[in-house]
């Protein structure tokens, strides 16, 4: 900089590097603004940051994070940061000493049972076991309401207990309504139209991203650190809105996860992905990351996966008092001047990833027009049924 000459101001502070805080931020430096993003861990890539280990696999430090979306917006955006892999996702679980397809399906119960049904077959069974409920209001009504209490026992019971530390009868029935039930042989976690990994990671898809002259980057930073120090027109803020307002009305509930990764000299460990442990063991699932990147390797890396009450904030609890909670934090946020709150912790909401892209593209929108900027093609939020 030539001396006695001062930079041009800061236009928006973005907070957090996660993929809500990120699209924003590249976004934002695409039509002319100035950004300086701020992020108080030591790496970009939120909780979907990767890296490879000693062994040189490459692993996901907070638990393994798999790209899927119905969107072609979100696909074709990210596309421009990012080769991709192609990769199905399939997950087995541990029921009654046997490795089972989850989501259920028709493989699942024909292991399970020893039986030979077809699809059609399948259909009357589930029908015969299934406990109807004139309303669902918890997960545990949406489960018994499809398979019956037996299969809510033996997959879903004692899994939601250690995830959420609490019984399916005390949560949303959002939390297991996500999990489908399938009377074919499909075996896909996944059943979206873009079932894809990035190619050289996702941290590699953050650096592309962020890699613009508009955008300043400061790691190891909180935004008390620089609050007063350096002025902005806007904030983007993408991190807990309880902690934005100094927890005024108390804090919102959140379940923590603890990662125990092991490294095994051999091939695989794992005939799948992911292997969920719903009843035994004090983990939930272990994931083996082979699987998500197609490594060849003499090595392979798993995580275990322990949740915990305390620590990082992961997913929202999904109660009627903590939503009841939340909805008074949202006044404040709303009632706010010069702050966008948006992604998972801001808004309270659990989103997949492509998810928190569509509410960040569209809150780009919002901006923008606001701006009179005009912009590239804002993916559509209400497509995936988000809020903006």
């Amino acid at each position: 900089m030539t001396a006695g000459r001062q930079a041009r101001p800061f236009d928006f502070l973005v907070i957090g590097a996660g993929f809500s805080g990120a699209v924003i931020s590249e976004r934002l430096a695409s039509i002319g603004q100035r950004v300086l993003l701020v992020e108080k861990r030591n790496h970009i890539g939120g909780n979907a940051y990767d890296y490879a280990d000693a062994s040189g696999i490459q692993v996901h430090r907070y638990g393994p994070h798999i790209f899927h979306t119905n969107s072609k917006e979100v696909y074709t955006y990210l596309s421009r940061f990012t080769r991709w892999r192609p990769y199905e996702h399939r997950v087995l679980t541990s029921v009654d000493g046997q490795l089972l397809p989850i989501p259920i399906n028709l493989d699942t119960i024909n292991k399970l049972y020893g039986t030979h049904y077809d699809r059609f077959e399948l259909e009357a069974f589930l029908e015969r076991v299934a406990e109807p409920r004139a309303e669902c209001r918890t997960s545990e009504d949406v489960v018994v309401s499809k398979v019956g209490r037996e299969l809510y026992r033996k997959f879903f019971q004692n899994y939601t207990r250690k995830q959420w530390g609490l019984d399916p009868s005390e949560l949303d029935a959002s939390v297991l309504a996500r999990v489908p039930v399938r009377t074919n042989r499909d075996d896909r976690y996944f059943t979206d139209r873009y079932q894809v990994m990035p190619l050289h990671g996702y941290t590699r898809l953050f650096e592309n991203m962020l890699d613009h002259p508009n955008i300043k980057i400061m790691l190891n930073t909180d935004l008390a650190d620089i609050a007063d120090l350096i002025p902005v027109r806007e904030v983007v803020y993408t991190g807990p809105v309880d902690a934005w307002f100094d927890y005024r009305f108390g804090p919102l509930p959140y379940r923590s996860l603890r990662f125990e990764f092991e490294t095994h000299e051999v091939e695989r460990v794992q005939p799948a992905a992911v292997i969920n442990y719903p009843n035994e063991y004090p983990w939930t699932r272990i994931t083996e990351f082979k699987w998500l990147t197609g490594q060849h390797n003499r090595y392979t890396t798993t995580v275990k996966e322990y949740p915990e009450a305390q620590g990082d904030p992961y997913y929202p609890v999904p109660r009627p008092e903590a939503n009841v909670l939340y909805r008074r934090y949202q006044e404040l946020a709303d009632a706010t001047p010069g702050v966008h709150f948006v992604g998972r912790l801001a808004t309270y909401r659990y989103y997949n990833m492509d998810q928190c892209i569509a509410q960040a593209l569209s809150v780009f929108g919002r901006i923008a027009a606001g701006l009179g900027a005009p912009v590239d093609g804002v993916a559509s939020a209400v497509a995936l049924g988000v809020p903006s």
